[in-house]
């Protein structure tokens, strides 16, 4: 399942950014590139589930908001052929940023059925053993 998709991107960045992002043609033919969005989206897909594979199965049984906006910055970066303004590439390293702190359990989705996956350990373990050095067998060195 997409996290994003055209209309998406339109309404937050506008259609003019994305015709001039899409429309390789020679000459341009005025339009936004569908194949070179659904490229981008994917890309930004295969991003955002490798971080969140680590903690949640996937798919995601719906998409956060928090999600698509992830979506969308990377797609928008990913759409860029030269270097990308200043906005544009604060947006992506904000998202990378919020893709590691939730590969590293340090921000949670509000996914309904969905939970992080745990080691399955309940914290720490303590083994009681007997104990190799006692007073009793070692008396005559202490």
């Amino acid at each position: 399942m997409p996290y994003t998709d055209l209309p998406s991107l339109i309404d937050r960045y506008g259609e003019r950014m994305l015709r001039l992002l899409t429309d390789r043609a020679q000459p341009p033919a005025g339009l936004i590139d569908q194949a070179v969005v659904d490229r981008a989206l994917a890309d930004a897909d295969a991003i955002i589930d490798a971080a969140l594979m680590v903690r949640y199965k996937l798919p995601l049984a719906s998409v956060p908001a928090l999600v698509a906006d992830l979506a969308q910055a990377i797609a928008i970066w990913k759409l860029h052929t030269a270097t990308p303004d200043q906005k544009i590439e604060a947006d992506y390293k904000d998202a990378q940023k919020t893709l590691d702190d939730l590969s590293k359990g340090l921000k949670r989705l509000n996914v309904a059925g969905v939970e992080p996956a745990s080691s399955g350990s309940s914290g720490a373990q303590i083994t009681d053993r007997e104990r190799p050095f006692t007073a009793k067998n070692l008396k005559g060195f202490i």
